[in-house]
């Protein structure tokens, strides 16, 4: 009887170590089995608002120093980011630009933060940002006279219609050309990205 009881029980402890061993074997990220993860904008937000307005150097403030100065915008994307592998993966760094009504990049952002996201979930990846009047007021002026032409509108309208517009999401907001780079053991893969606010 004691015989069958040792039996009995060193069975029980073999099936469970195989077992065990099973259940810690990972699959090994390899460039044949690494599938690209899917990244989508999932929302978007102004978090805080503080109008629009301007003032030049020559106006002196009621407190403070003078100088050319404009109201912030600031601006919060949120990207589901799917790991379809069987391994987590390692997203290092996010670039992107953002665009008001589709034509004008106005501000490009490059987070260097890095996110584990788990094997065959999604994790949610928020991205804060903020332009201001007199920055947003700089690159037109360098970069986009022709378009402002096209549409017909000067610096200035497409300032107010922008900061008057986007929080309340009238205007249409774009990310563009989008970077998402990923990296799993060894192996490093950059998904193009590109997404519209609705």
């Amino acid at each position: 009887m004691n015989k069958k009881l040792v039996l009995l029980t060193v069975m029980v402890f073999a099936f469970g170590a195989v077992f065990a061993s099973c259940a810690g074997m990972q699959v090994k990220p390899t460039a044949a089995n690494f599938k690209m993860p899917t990244v989508t904008l999932s929302s978007f937000e102004v978090p805080e608002y503080d109008g629009y307005w301007y003032y030049g150097g020559k106006i002196k403030p009621t407190k403070g120093e003078a100088g050319d100065r404009g109201a912030p915008l600031p601006m919060s994307f949120v990207f589901d980011v799917q790991n379809p592998n069987p391994y987590p993966v390692l997203l290092e760094g996010i670039t992107f630009t953002v665009a008001f009504d589709n034509d004008f990049q106005l501000v490009t952002l490059n987070n260097t933060d890095s996110h584990w996201i788990p094997a065959g979930k999604t994790n949610q990846v928020r991205i804060d940002t903020m332009i201001t009047v007199r920055s947003a007021l700089l690159n037109l002026l360098v970069t986009s006279g022709y378009k402002l032409k096209e549409h017909g509108w000067s610096a200035w309208d497409a300032l107010e219609r922008w900061w008057k517009g986007v929080p309340d999401y009238s205007v249409p907001v774009k990310v563009t050309e989008g970077a998402f780079t990923f990296k799993a053991d060894g192996l490093l893969k950059v998904l193009p990205f590109e997404g519209a606010v609705k």
